[in-house]
């Protein structure tokens, strides 16, 4: 879900981890039978303090060895590919836009993740063969750049119904439904909202406003989206990008100076909400430390650091929300959202229908 997320790119440099040292004395660094190493298999949007990662492999006695591949697409893909070999022992990252086509591809293995009763009860899904476990949840929301409205004296969007109004005619930029991850979270908002039919007459009435598609957040954020920070030293033009809820927190934290106030605002009647999980690779080499390592996803510690290295909230009861979050970001009150049955039964076929009405 690649569910934030690529707000990673503006903490280079912070602190953040995305491999620990592999293997132990007389271990090749692989994961198998009797391996001291356990491999994450994840998106390209992972990342953990370092003593975060110390905390776990001291605590489990397995050293973490983390491979990232592309977004959360193809990672999901390549994966279910390599099902019968797999290059880990667990995969993080599948989101509820595709989840079913994980599980029904035979991707995961059963397992309770210990510390599964602590998890927040809306968040939990196949329940009956526990083959994935929730680790983070965020919302994709239509963010505004608060500068430019002000300059043009334009009341901000705040619902998808705003969007197609001629007021905001040129100003919004989207990512691909077929490539992105948010743009596809943004079409199934759409679905939740106009449902099965109606949502292709909204795409009608934002092609003709003038919404522009790129091939994903990373472009539409920092290139296309005029309130971010490399928005802004690429001149961009579209004061509207869809992105995250978390993404003003971010444009905070790692500005230099910080600023009192977010420079970009969320349009809360745009939000759909994601879940992302984890879980253990059927045929893993090393399934006792992949099950040590789903249990430690979801205990406090990672629950409590996730937040500020992929801006993401946790799953997890009583885990710390970083005050920023609270001010700058916090979650939509109702945000759209979709039973991930009827994105499995709809999925493939929106995608489809949607590329012919706005891409052709």
């Amino acid at each position: 879900m690649d569910i934030t997320k690529k707000v990673m790119v503006l903490a280079v440099g912070l602190g953040l981890v995305t491999l620990s040292a592999c293997g132990s004395s007389g271990d090749d660094g692989g994961s198998g039978t009797g391996s001291r190493t356990v491999t994450l298999v994840s998106h390209n949007s992972w990342a953990v303090s370092k003593d975060v990662v110390a905390a776990f492999e001291k605590q489990s006695g397995y050293k973490l060895k983390v491979l990232e591949d592309g977004d959360a697409g193809q990672a999901v893909n390549k994966a279910i590919l390599t099902k019968d070999n797999p290059q880990g022992d667990v995969f993080f990252g599948v989101d509820n836009t595709l989840l079913s086509r994980a599980l029904d591809n035979g991707l995961f293995q059963s397992y309770e993740a210990k510390g599964s009763d602590q998890l927040l009860p809306e968040y939990r899904v196949d329940e009956d063969e526990h083959r994935v476990t929730p680790v983070d949840t965020g919302d994709v929301c239509v963010n505004y750049d608060k500068a430019w409205f002000e300059d043009k004296g334009l009341t901000p969007p705040k619902s998808l119904d705003d969007l197609v109004k001629p007021a905001y005619k040129d100003l919004l930029v989207v990512e691909n439904a077929a490539t992105s991850s948010p743009g596809l979270g943004f079409l199934l908002g759409t679905a939740a909202k106009y449902g099965d039919e109606g949502w292709r007459d909204y795409w009608k009435k934002l092609r003709a406003n003038g919404v522009k598609v790129v091939d994903g957040w990373e472009q539409a954020y920092n290139e296309e989206f005029s309130g971010s920070a490399g928005g802004k030293e690429a001149k961009a033009d579209r004061p509207l990008v869809v992105s995250y809820a978390s993404s003003p927190p971010a444009e905070v934290i790692y500005a230099d100076p910080k600023p009192d106030t977010a420079p970009t605002g969320v349009a809360e009647g745009t939000c759909f909400r994601q879940v992302e999980y984890a879980g253990l690779l059927s045929n893993a080499k090393n399934s006792e430390g992949g099950k040590a390592l789903l249990d430690f996803l979801i205990g406090k510690t990672f629950q409590d650091d996730m937040p500020l290295n992929m801006f993401v909230y946790p799953v997890r009861e009583g885990a710390s929300v970083p005050e920023e979050f609270v001010k700058f970001g916090p979650q939509a009150k109702q945000p759209q959202t979709m039973d991930p049955v009827k994105i499995a039964e709809n999925r493939d076929q929106w995608v489809k229908s949607w590329t012919s009405l706005v891409l052709k």
